[in-house]
């Protein structure tokens, strides 16, 4: 946090500098949701829809642990008066192993989703960022935030050029 609201701080003092330097050109400012515009560009699109099918099929992969663990348990509790000692323990660990397994699977399940996701979006986010960037020089703007940062509370909607950075994504492709 500390470091947004000195990142805010440089950039309005950049700004006052910037004003103070040169009165007589105007500032413009922008802000982008450049998860925005990861999610509607065409290609977003398509990474989204992958995404989903790997999330779909970790849950796949996931379902029979989890109804098998689910089955232990039932199973355990119903039978918890009956069962020796031994007999107990054997289940209660045979249960505690299932559910470990499980969850080292779903953080593994959790760890290449976040792998694909990266591989997925990350080339998409940098050509949106090189696309602003483009944008910002060619239509003079001073300073373009992202809208999802700290720092940024409020602006107007006429200054997001989201749609902008879009369409010309789009074009690109």
């Amino acid at each position: 946090m500390r470091v947004a609201i000195r990142s805010l701080l440089l950039a309005v003092g950049m700004l006052a500098w910037a004003g103070a330097a040169h009165a007589e050109d105007s500032i413009r400012i922008a802000v982008v949701d450049i998860d925005q515009a990861v999610n509607a560009t065409d290609q977003g699109k398509q990474a989204r829809d992958e995404l989903v099918k790997k999330r779909k099929a970790a849950e796949a992969q996931l379902k029979p642990m989890m109804e098998k663990g689910k089955a232990m348990a039932e199973e355990l509790q119903s039978k918890r008066f009956v069962l020796s000692e031994e007999a107990l323990y054997q289940k209660q660990l045979d249960l505690a192993e299932l559910q470990n397994d499980a969850r080292a699977r779903m953080a593994e399940l959790e760890g290449q989703y976040k792998v694909d996701s990266e591989r997925l979006v990350g080339p998409l986010r940098q050509k949106l960022i090189e696309i602003i960037n483009e944008i910002g020089k060619s239509e003079g703007f001073t300073l373009i935030l992202e809208r999802n940062t700290p720092g940024v509370l409020y602006s107007r909607e006429a200054l997001d050029i989201t749609d902008m950075v879009i369409k010309r994504f789009n074009k690109k492709r």
